[in-house]
């Protein structure tokens, strides 16, 4: 999906060998659990609640850039907070690569959601965790399924430019068989993408990211092509920033109406309309179009498994007392 690609605010991987990923995520996720925080840090669940549900009731696409910046962490070197790196004078990090530039946003949430966190058990609890359970949280408030998030991961000490503009965030522009791809090289499967593609019932895309699709492409629904072209004018150049909902019709509810759009042709990116385009993942779609539980079971599922992409734990990386920086 550009997965996550434009969720809320833009337009959101090089296949390394399967069983290899699986294998370090395994060895990695192995020491995660529910329950890591239960005795060190007990106020840690009702803390980032408080924050995620006063920042989503004052904008409700920030439920929805809170769950993609979860995405953009854990692809790019695994769920290791990484994106939450400020570039300095001798390092650049991963917010101004392509994927994340002008694009990825929460970051003032996930600062304000530590900020409370230390108060109430300084020292304790990883700036990557936080963004797991921020995730799940904005999911949950906007209607979306519940889950237990695993947690103990700790933080990297240093994040990649290079690696965020690889390739393994997937464009707007990615083939169904590319979307594959890069959930594969993550340990995620084809109907793990088709449910995590689901995400973008919520948020937003910038006219930038989807201009080409609604002028371009003939297996989009005419009248939703022309509700869009309104307020994103051709050529390039004029009004690229201006927004549109990936959903056109629940687009701060999280439920199963992007699998609705998607049979009715009105995928708004070029990423979504491709899970339901004559392929194989045709019959999937529809049967989250009728079937919510079964949407909400997968994506819930599948949310967990990404949040084991190859973390920092034991003694690997470090607890960050600011998520913008290094110790």
């Amino acid at each position: 999906m550009a997965f996550f690609q434009s969720l809320s605010s833009s337009c959101m991987m090089s296949c390394v060998v399967l069983g290899f990923v699986l294998m370090l995520g395994g060895k990695s996720s192995a020491q995660l659990s529910t329950d890591f925080y239960s005795k060190s840090c007990p106020k840690l669940l009702s803390t980032v609640r408080s924050v995620v549900e006063d920042a989503v009731s004052k904008e409700k696409r920030m439920g929805a850039s809170l769950l993609r910046l979860h995405f953009h962490d854990c692809f790019v070197n695994g769920c290791d907070g990484s994106i939450l790196l400020e570039d300095t004078p001798s390092f650049r990090g991963e917010q101004t690569a392509g994927p994340n530039s002008n694009s990825v946003r929460g970051f003032n949430v996930i600062n304000d959601i530590k900020a409370k966190v230390e108060q109430v058990c300084p020292g304790i609890v990883s700036c990557a965790d936080i963004v797991a359970v921020a995730a799940r949280d904005s999911t949950v408030i906007l209607g979306g399924p519940n889950w237990n998030v695993k947690l103990g991961r700790r933080d990297s000490k240093t994040a990649s430019f290079s690696a965020a503009n690889s390739g393994v965030l997937p464009p707007p522009s990615s083939t169904l068989s590319n979307l594959i791809n890069r959930f594969q090289a993550k340990g995620l499967s084809a109907r793990d993408m088709v449910a995590l593609s689901g995400s973008h019932t919520i948020g937003q895309a910038r006219c930038t990211v989807f201009r080409t699709r609604i002028y371009n492409e003939t297996n989009i629904d005419s009248s939703f092509a022309r509700t869009r072209q309104e307020n994103c004018p051709f050529p390039t150049g004029s009004g690229d920033n201006n927004l549109a909902p990936l959903d056109v019709q629940t687009p701060t509810a999280f439920d199963n109406n992007y699998y609705k759009n998607l049979v009715n042709q009105k995928g708004l990116l070029h990423s979504d309309q491709v899970l339901f385009n004559g392929g194989s993942a045709d019959s999937l779609v529809i049967t989250y179009s009728k079937n919510p539980k079964a949407f909400n079971s997968d994506f819930a599922a599948a949310m967990i498994k990404m949040g084991d992409i190859d973390p920092l734990t034991g003694s690997k990386g470090e607890i960050r007392k600011k998520c913008s920086k290094v110790n």
